[in-house]
């Protein structure tokens, strides 16, 4: 058992913060650059500097462009660049083929997801031979940028699905997106069933087009990691009401095939953990659990029965309630409980959980837990996307109530202030912002974007990143 560690945040200019946690931190960073003796044990980059432009307080010497925000013209004339920005990845300017002008001086490609339900303010617009259900508002878009971040181009790269939230990249460059719903064809006037996986060439949408992975199941997706050697995909459920979601594992019939190699289908399982129903039940760090067993699904496409409902024989599978972030570092998949509350039917509350699951050892390991304990309340206080920095640092985008924040996590256990929204129409204690979301770094490091969910705004953040 690993030691259990709390820490509390410093305080971050005009608004103080804080979680309290705690976590074996330096298992978070196994295979990156913060391994390394010295590396990534920073405390931050010191306060936010209150933004005159009211948009997005950072710290000294950091810089924000905003790259687009919902309702500005999409530069391909296909209509408004769409509401509900979310889960986001980018990639090298070049696939190694030849696309538009626009395209061969990119430097950086970004997928921007965008969840948009039937009340959306501005949906995906409908692009013939890209749109999968002509009553879907959700999608995603795709940006092509300069070395200084400037736009390109910018394009629908898939429309007519649902809720898209979050996703993930694959180590062959595409984008998996994620339909965070299980609505069917009839329901709500959509014509074709819902709650699927979806890939997306950030090069040339056309390229994958708006063709259902059907066999990755149909259920409230939130967010995919891939194993990059033996092309396993795992998938978290954020599922709203108990039984609450599953932690999947996809094996394909093409492992590691390339673009469009999974249409050739695999097989779904669902993960069971002996003698663990449900995940929250679990709050020592460093919690180990060997002998996992994956659970073939019954009905992947929950013709009739939404698969956390469906029979798995005696022994079930294991819950968890507010499945989120997924990714992949070093040899093991990482996910995150957002939150779980005792009164919504949870076995234990907390503001959030990480978890590292080794695939080669088949162990379970509790890796953090967020509060409810905490020094100094935050405003929000449930952890959602999650990625990588090029030091090995965790970034985790807060979703809660109050001001929103992107914080930083060390080795050490200390939790640091990257971003926080603001805006005009409000204060720093209740501004107008949503929460953030798509966290994700520039293949060369230079650049962190986020996106704001609402309104949808879409940053790039350039500085002394360590």
């Amino acid at each position: 058992m690993f030691t259990t560690r709390r820490q509390v945040l410093a305080r971050t200019g005009t608004l103080g913060a804080g979680i309290a946690f705690a976590g074996a931190l330096p298992e978070l960073f196994a295979g990156t650059a913060a391994a390394a003796p010295g590396a990534g044990d920073h405390s931050g980059y010191g306060p936010l500097i209150p933004d005159p432009n009211g948009l997005l307080d950072l710290p000294k010497g950091f810089r924000y462009r905003v790259l687009s925000r919902e309702g500005d013209p999409l530069r391909s004339g296909e209509g408004k660049v769409p509401s509900n920005h979310d889960g986001m990845a980018a990639f090298p300017g070049s696939p190694g083929h030849p696309g538009p002008a626009a395209y061969g001086r990119a430097h950086t490609r970004l997928v921007r997801n965008h969840e948009n339900r039937g009340d959306a303010r501005l949906g995906v617009p409908a692009v013939d031979g890209l749109t999968y259900d002509p009553v879907g508002m959700g999608g995603c878009t795709a940006l092509a940028l300069d070395r200084e971040n400037r736009v390109l181009s910018e394009r629908v790269a898939i429309a007519g699905t649902a809720v898209n939230c979050a996703g993930g990249p694959t180590p062959w460059h595409t984008w998996l997106t994620c339909e965070e719903t299980e609505v069917k064809a009839g329901e709500f006037g959509y014509t074709k069933d819902h709650g699927f996986v979806f890939e997306v060439d950030p090069y040339d949408p056309r390229r994958t087009g708006a063709v259902p992975l059907t066999a990755m199941g149909r259920f409230q997706h939130e967010a995919i990691a891939v194993d990059p050697r033996r092309g396993v995909i795992y998938e978290t459920e954020d599922a709203f009401e108990r039984p609450f979601g599953l932690f999947y594992r996809f094996l394909p019939h093409k492992p590691r095939g390339g673009r469009g190699s999974l249409r050739a289908g695999g097989v779904l399982e669902a993960m069971r953990v002996p003698e663990v129903p449900d995940l929250s039940a679990i709050q020592e760090i460093g919690a180990t659990f060997e002998g996992i067993e994956w659970v073939p699904v019954p009905d992947p496409l929950a013709k009739q029965t939404a698969i956390r409902f469906q029979d798995f024989g005696a022994r079930g599978v294991t819950h968890a309630q507010k499945l989120e972030g997924c990714y992949w570092g070093g040899s093991s998949v990482y996910f995150v409980a957002s939150f779980a509350r005792g009164k919504d039917g949870s076995a234990a509350d907390h503001f959030g959980q990480v978890w590292r699951y080794d695939p080669q050892r088949n162990r379970l390991t509790l890796v953090i837990v967020f509060g409810p304990d905490t020094d100094v309340q935050l405003p929000g206080e449930s952890p959602d996307n999650i990625a990588l920095a090029p030091s090995g640092g965790l970034l985790v985008c807060e979703d809660g109530g109050g001001a929103q924040h992107v914080y930083g996590l060390t080795r050490r256990g200390e939790v640091y202030p990257v971003a926080r929204g603001r805006q005009n129409l409000g204060t720093p204690q209740e501004p107008e912002w949503g929460e953030f979301a798509g966290v994700t770094f520039s293949p060369d490091h230079r650049t962190m974007f986020v996106n704001c969910y609402t309104p949808g705004t879409t940053f790039a953040v350039t500085g002394p990143w360590r």
